[in-house]
């Protein structure tokens, strides 16, 4: 059996959960919130009001706006 490896900015996704407490579903809605803003806009924000770093803010950017891409 071969386990699926996580690539991309999901895979960030549990340092997210267990670093800023909350699910990524919950940070992916404030990203939708603030839309139609830019992507960098977007992480900014996630910096700036929540105190998340740069990586872990471009991910769940990157992630919720190619969901919504598609």
């Amino acid at each position: 059996m071969t386990d699926k490896v996580v690539k991309g900015p999901a895979s960030y996704f549990p340092s997210i959960e267990k670093k800023y407490g909350r699910p990524v579903r919950e940070w992916q809605a404030l990203v939708r919130k603030a839309l139609p803003a830019k992507h960098m806009e977007l992480v900014a924000m996630l910096k700036s009001d929540h105190g998340m770093g740069h990586g872990h803010a471009n991910a769940i950017v990157a992630h919720t706006l190619a969901e919504d891409a598609k």
